[in-house]
């Protein structure tokens, strides 16, 4: 049997559901989910294969930046367009239980631009009734061409079999691109270092985990049952050292703490982790 590919971007605003939805489709955490703007700051590659058919979903950050001028929404936007880019086809998702019909449309509007074919997911519609999405729906439909609406619950995993089997009609011919058991384009360093960013986020507020890097230095196996990590927290202000610190220590305590956890259910494997601060 002939192998087939498909190259999908996940777009949609923050909060959406994009990392849920990736997470949910490929079966195991790979990007991290936090409700603070633009958690998904890399572009993070899903991979499921069905059958002969590898199909490459995109997490692309969420689209509330595209008007900011900063230097991190640059950043961000390139990504986000890289991610459009690569792809063949645009799933846009929705956020069914709080929709902002002026930022939906002049988001649809911009997509639209690419020429690519568009899909659209209204997720988390197990907190709302499926008619009340009907009048959006055909305004949608009267104003752009999408070849496909979905109703989904991501975290409940409702509707993504339907979506992977529309999808799946959309393969062409090609040489996959992953081998048949990788599930990301990222190493496990990376995904490690995502899971302290995700708790740094869970924690810390405002600005601050949106201007540290995250180095994740070592993962040694010391044992068939223990793994011992080492991190580093690199700070761009030194102002931030003491926030993060927390009163004896007590914020970095925490921090490492529920990390290890995290890492724990993930590994099933006792974990040893070192967090080191760098200024």
């Amino acid at each position: 049997m002939k192998s087939k590919l498909l190259k999908v971007s996940l777009v949609g605003r923050t909060n959406a559901g994009k990392s849920t939805l990736i997470n949910s489709i490929v079966g195991e955490k790979i990007s991290i989910q936090n409700k603070k703007i633009n958690t998904t700051q890399d572009t993070i590659i899903g991979i499921r294969n069905i059958k002969e058919s590898q199909l490459l979903f995109y997490d692309t950050p969420g689209s509330n930046f595209l008007k900011n001028l900063d230097s991190q929404s640059k950043k961000l936007k390139k990504n986000l367009w890289n991610g459009i880019d690569e792809s063949d086809l645009i799933l846009y998702l929705i956020d069914a239980s709080s929709i902002n019909t002026k930022f939906l449309f002049e988001q649809l509007e911009k997509i639209n631009e690419t020429k690519k074919k568009i899909i659209v997911a209204f997720n988390k519609t197990d907190l709302i009734l499926n008619k009340k999405l009907l009048p959006i729906i055909n305004k949608i439909s009267n104003q752009f061409k999408v070849e496909s609406f979905f109703t989904i619950s991501a975290k409940k995993n409702i509707g993504i079999d339907d979506i992977l089997k529309f999808l799946k009609k959309y393969t062409y011919p090609g040489k996959w691109e992953y081998l048949n058991d990788e599930i990301t384009n990222k190493d496990d360093k990376f995904f490690l270092s995502e899971l302290l960013r995700e708790t740094l986020l869970t924690y810390l507020h405002k600005e601050i985990p949106y201007n540290i890097s995250i180095r994740t230095t070592n993962f040694k196996e010391l044992s068939k049952s223990d793994i011992k990590i080492k991190q580093k927290i690199l700070i761009n202000e030194k102002r931030y050292k003491k926030i993060i610190l927390g009163k004896k220590g007590s914020m970095i305590k925490k921090i490492r703490e529920e990390c290890q956890k995290k890492i724990k259910s993930v590994f099933k494997k006792k974990i040893h982790l070192y967090i080191e601060l760098i200024t």
